[in-house]
Order: C-alpha cells, then structure tokens, then sequence
C-alpha cells in the first residue's frame, strides 16, 4: 500500500463540530473496480463511496464483523432509545478526540433529539458541560467508561438507575461506548478528518 495526501491546513476542522466532514486516509483504500468477490458485499451503497470502509474492506471478515456489530448496537432491539445510544456514541468520541466521529454522531444526537444547541455545547465545552440531568448521567458514564484506564463505577450506575435507565438500558450504553472506544481508534490511526472541498 501507498501513502496518499495529508490534509492541509486550511482544511482541518478548526475543533468539534456537527458539520459534516470527509475523511482522508492515511494509507491506500481499495478501488471499488479492484474489489474481490469478498470485499464487494462490504461496499454495497454508501460504503462504496467511503474511503474509511473501503480500506477497513482489506480485511473484510473484519469489516464484517465491525458491520453487524455497529448495527446491532445501534439499531438493534435494545431497551435504550437511539437517541441515547447516539449521545453515548459523541460522548465517547469527544472524550476520545476523535473530531470525526463525533461529527457524525452529534448530528445523529441533534437531529433525533431535537436540541442541537444542548449537543453544541457538548462540543464546545467536552464531557464536563452540563445539559440535564438525564445527558449528564449518560455523558458521565460513556466518558468514565471510555477513560484509560476506565473509571465508571457504582456511583454512574447509581445516577443512571436514578434517572430511569433500567438494567438492560445501561447494558445498551456499555455496548455503544465499548463499540465507540473501538471505532474512535481506528479513526484516529487510520488517517484525520478534512472540512470538505464545498466549505472552504
């Protein structure tokens, strides 16, 4: 594989935004004309034109484990609404800094929420911002669990059973911080996040 071109400066996110972003890879995705039999069910639709799967698509049992894994978590018959799910996922991501994933998921969190403004100031402030009491337990949690080592202990299940989650709901949000810690990773060793070309 290839090196392929860094971000330039001008075109680096100036912090966390809910802005969509690209992503550049640091190393060289696969073309979808030399997609082998394996790697092409990986790619089907939108993934096709994301350079982030097609170089997870290099080792495509992987991706495909990665692939039904982030779809159960997040769209799976858990007890925990999407909307918390999603905020689990920015929390995590903003505490982890990795600015692109926390766009996607922010967007998710304001647009099923309703309160871009309470997500914004996640953004702008990190994990320690206080929105309410129910976002700020499941903002405390995610960031405690994603923390290394990680640091979540009875007193974060005390607030989240305090604000309604039940036993199964909580489970939700261990899956989807564990899932987040994960993917912010790879992220942030794979390559860096690039204001597209239309908004500079």
């Amino acid at each position: 594989m290839t090196e392929v071109r860094e971000v330039e400066q001008h075109r680096r996110p100036g912090g966390f935004t809910q802005d969509q972003l690209d992503w550049v890879p640091w190393l060289e995705p696969i073309r979808l004309e030399d997609a082998t039999e394996e790697q092409r069910p990986h790619l089907e639709g939108f993934r096709g034109e994301s350079p982030y799967f097609r170089l997870l698509a290099r080792d495509p049992e992987v991706l495909g484990e990665r692939s039904a894994n982030d779809k159960e978590i997040f769209y799976g018959r858990g007890g925990l609404a999407r909307t918390e799910r999603e905020l689990a996922a920015t929390a995590t991501s903003r505490h982890n800094g990795c600015v692109y994933c926390t766009s996607v998921h922010a967007r998710f969190t304001a647009e099923l929420s309703k309160r871009p403004t309470d997500v914004q100031k996640i953004l702008d402030e990190g994990v320690t911002a206080r929105v309410d009491e129910r976002w700020d337990a499941v903002v405390d949690f995610a960031a405690a669990l994603a923390a290394q080592p990680p640091r979540a202990d009875a007193d974060h299940l005390a607030r989240l059973r305090a604000v309604g989650f039940t036993a199964e709901e909580i489970g939700d949000l261990v899956l989807a911080t564990a899932s987040f810690s994960w993917a912010n990773r790879l992220m942030l060793s794979l390559g860096e996040p690039e204001v597209p070309a239309r908004a500079v």
